[in-house]
């Protein structure tokens, strides 16, 4: 399945060499770098550099060749900037005296102001802050000034807004915290209990934001529906404290039902577009609404904008429908909130090619709009929704890859939180789901956000994507770009991306990135970027990402930059994370790839490997660098390449508050299963959801099960697949069934690229009747080739719907179920 990890024989020999000659770091690692500030920050070190004095700086500033964007805000500002220097009001800096920085500004006008805020794009609430206290400007006029710069006019009004609220908003497993009116220099320390504990536990800091001026964070991994207490305590550099108390309580993991709204799929729908406003279907904060399939398919035609539309309609749950077709979309909501999405199976939705130009599809002749954000579930200007457990998968159309430009198509999951009342923005819940394409099928983004290079695109704010399978896209698994605050993505598996995870650009930090699985990275030409994309910290000012404990495992980048309005600049705190890359070249390779090395941004503990030069691999701030202790021992990174599941090695030093778990901070590297088999005799068969329809499971003795009939069964298993993992058994076959197959499941949803056909006259699954003489015997098949990860069900399928039952004679055995690992193989 991949390529790279095949090779991964060779680099061990190469590694164990290694080892013997060398254990010490390369010295490219500490390279003499400059770092990249705001255009204020570095015309202000230009000019002193060159001693600048009245009757020259407007030559010196002529004559300056730095960057682009000092160039352009020279072209606008000159003499703003001229006086804003002699006036020393590019000298600020957090410990300036108070009166001495009211000296410096209280003479400056209404352009200079302009000029200063376009100067310190990062700076907007520091900047509101001094020039309304210190200067002699109105606030009409500091706001007007601000409005010039281009700033964000919601943002200059309610960062200067007295008593704009502070905010604690809870998820399921999670809290959002917002702190107004605060300073750079204080520090904001976190500790929660939950109601019916006495120990408090401490959480990670909340981070300083510098747009509205507030601290900001999210406390992680909570109960739901569980009552907590938090105190916040800032603390200034004089040692001066304020306490913030607040009590909360999370989410319930389901959602109020009314009993008399409840419909059964079956009694409403006759075919067609399942219309929930045209049936006037929605619920209250009391009781939601709720449709549940029993059954019958959704099946919408091409007229029909969506197979399901919930349109504007609140407190509504969809469950388990099973949904195909939709012009567009197979699920869709416009200016809703309160919807909750579960166990629903979406496909085949959106517009076809009619025409191909330039590589790019059309869905007639004469449009001039390649297609494009077709979805499986788009909730337009809608907020606080759940979408948990569903599968969406098999668009009509599948997105072009980069090399006809950038990637055009469908996506399975489509989000734009920003709601007309501000009380229902953000607050998505996307969890549990496998939302997939095909090698050659793909997705554009697997889930994408609209309006990405504005503060109200995507998820807005306190959301979290958690637990979710996502593969097959030309461009990114994941894009939370735009509104970012207390947007969280962490526990996913991500594969088959040209990128893992969008954060380019964030424009209102923190969001947070943590416990993720980015692997096997490539779109369907095999080309990809970067397990995280960032950028746009200067162009589209300002946010901060954490990113935390991650297993990046990709050919090319860790993390690297995008251009956002031709700006690479970028903001991370990184730390405990492995991040393996392989090939080398120019902007190739590295685990941090950040040309503009911005003096914010940290590596702690992160431990990086290039396969291919057998070390680290940087382009970063390297005073901000601290690499783990086992940075240079290739012994310890081999075993950490041999798991499929890897974890690192953490000291107390660096545990990080409510986000290290004891998984992560075990004392040694857990090794990988090496073999499991199947005792059906202490085992528990459950009939597989929505497959099973009748039929007898017989154990014949401990290691043999027969099924009959039109019979799926499912029951645990606890098992990480790796690329070596081989599946053996001995298979006995009876009648003419459809599909007989075994399957590997991480929940209880069917999922054909996760079940092998070993026999049977369908065309379905993953394709291994080579390995199957069509009656009995032995089987060795590769599964590692096509499925690798936390399993954690073991499915067995005997399926046969062409016959009625009383007819059906179809019976299979299963015997000796084993899974081993390739190295136990009898060569």
């Amino acid at each position: 399945m991949n390529s790279r990890i095949s090779a991964g024989s060779i680099w061990l020999i190469f590694a164990s060499a290694f080892l013997i000659v060398s254990c010490t770091s390369s010295s490219h690692k500490r390279e003499a770098t400059t770092y990249a500030v705001q255009p204020g920050e570095k015309l202000n070190t230009y000019l002193l550099a060159n001693n600048a004095q009245p009757d020259n700086i407007n030559d010196l500033l002529l004559k300056y060749d730095g960057s682009k964007k000092a160039k352009r805000h020279i072209k606008l500002y000159r003499n703003e900037i001229a006086e804003l220097f002699t006036k020393k009001v590019l000298d600020i800096t957090p410990s300036t005296n108070s009166d001495e920085i009211k000296l410096r500004l209280q003479s400056i006008t209404t352009e200079e102001s302009t000029a200063l805020f376009s100067l310190y794009p990062i700076d907007t609430a520091k900047w509101m802050k001094l020039i309304s206290i210190h200067s002699e400007l109105s606030e009409n006029e500091v706001y007007e000034s601000a409005i010039a710069a281009g700033l964000d006019p919601s943002i200059v009004f309610k960062a200067s807004a007295a008593g704009f609220e502070d905010t604690v908003t809870p998820l399921i497993n999670s809290i959002g915290i917002v702190i107004y009116g605060q300073d750079e220099t204080s520090t904001a320390t976190v500790r929660f209990r939950a109601d019916d504990e006495m120990r408090w536990q401490k959480g990670l800091n909340l981070s300083w934001e510098p747009v509205y001026g507030s601290f900001a964070g999210s406390i992680v991994y909570l109960n739901a529906d569980t009552t907590y207490h938090i105190e916040v305590q800032i603390t200034d550099p004089n040692g001066e404290q304020q306490e913030h108390v607040f009590q909360t309580k999370t989410k319930p993991n389901s959602p109020p039902i009314d009993p008399e709204k409840v419909y059964y799929l079956s009694d409403i729908y006759s075919g067609g577009q399942l219309d929930l406003e045209a049936l006037n279907i929605s619920g209250s904060a009391d009781g939601y609404a709720k449709i549940i399939g029993d059954g019958q398919v959704i099946e919408a035609s091409s007229d029909d904008l969506a197979a399901v539309n919930i349109g504007a309609q609140s407190y509504v749950m969809l469950e388990n429908l099973t949904i195909k077709g939709g012009q567009r979309y197979g699920i869709f909501a416009k200016k809703a909130h309160h919807i909750w999405i579960k166990g629903c199976n979406v496909s085949e939705f959106g517009r076809e090619a009619v025409d191909i130009r330039d590589g790019l599809a059309y869905a007639s002749p004469t449009t001039n709009s390649p297609i494009n954000y077709d979805s499986g579930i788009y909730l337009e200007r809608s907020g606080i929704a759940v979408i948990e457990e569903c599968e969406v998968h098999s668009p009509n159309l599948g997105a072009n890859s980069w090399q006809v430009g950038h990637p055009k198509g469908a996506n399975a999951l489509q989000v734009w939180a920003y709601h007309d009342s501000d009380a229902y923005r953000g607050e998505f819940i996307v969890r549990n789901n496998r939302f997939y394409g095909a090698p050659n099928h793909r997705f554009n983004d697997v889930i994408e956000g609209r309006k990405n290079f504005e503060r109200r695109g995507g998820f807005v704010r306190n959301s979290a994507i958690y637990n979710n399978y996502l593969a097959y896209a030309n461009d990114d698994l994941i894009e939370i770009d735009g509104g970012q605050q207390n947007v969280l993505v962490y526990g996913n598996e991500m594969e088959q991306g040209y990128a893992g995870i969008s954060i380019a650009p964030n424009m209102l930090g923190p969001s947070y990135i943590f416990h993720n699985h980015i692997h096997n990275l490539g779109d369907e030409t095999g080309k990809e970027w970067t397990a995280i994309k960032a950028g746009g910290l200067i162009s589209k000012p300002a946010g901060r990402t954490f990113i935390f404990e991650n297993v990046l495992d990709v050919d090319r980048n860790g993390i690297a930059a995008s251009k956002v309005n031709n700006d690479t600049t970028f903001w991370i705190t990184s730390q405990n994370n492995i991040i393996f890359t392989k090939n080398t070249g120019y902007a190739v390779g590295y685990c941090i790839f950040d040309k503009e090395k911005y003096i914010g941004s940290t590596s702690t503990n992160d431990l990086c490997f290039n396969e291919n030069t057998i070390d680290s691999r940087y382009e970063f701030n390297t005073n901000n660098l601290t690499e783990h202790a086992e940075s240079d021992n290739i012994a310890y990174i081999t075993s950490l390449k041999e798991n499929a599941s890897p974890s690192l090695t953490i000291s107390e030093e660096f545990t990080i508050p409510n986000f290290s778990s004891p998984f992560i901070l075990q004392a040694a590297v857990k090794a990988a299963p090496k073999e499991w088999y199947l005792n059906a005799s202490e085992t528990d068969f459950t009939n597989f959801p929505k497959q099973y329809r009748y039929g007898d499971t017989i154990l014949v003795k401990a290691n043999t099960v027969m099924l009959t009939g039109n019979n799926w069964q499912v029951l645990p298993l606890k098992y990480t697949l790796t690329k070596n993992s081989v599946l053996k058994l001995n298979l006995s076959v009876e009648g003419k069934p459809e599909v007989v197959g075994v399957g590997f499941e991480t929940d209880t949803q069917l999922n054909s690229s996760r079940i092998v056909k070993f026999h049977g006259t369908q065309a379905w699954g993953i394709r291994g009747e080579d390995y199957f003489n069509g009656e009995s015997g032995s089987i060795s098949f590769p599964i590692g080739k096509y499925i690798t990860g936390k399993v954690n069900y073991l499915v067995l399928a005997l399926d046969n719907d062409n016959i009625e039952s009383w007819r059906n004679r179809d019976k299979v055995t299963f015997e000796d179920i084993r899974l081993v690992e390739a190295s136990l193989n009898e060569k």
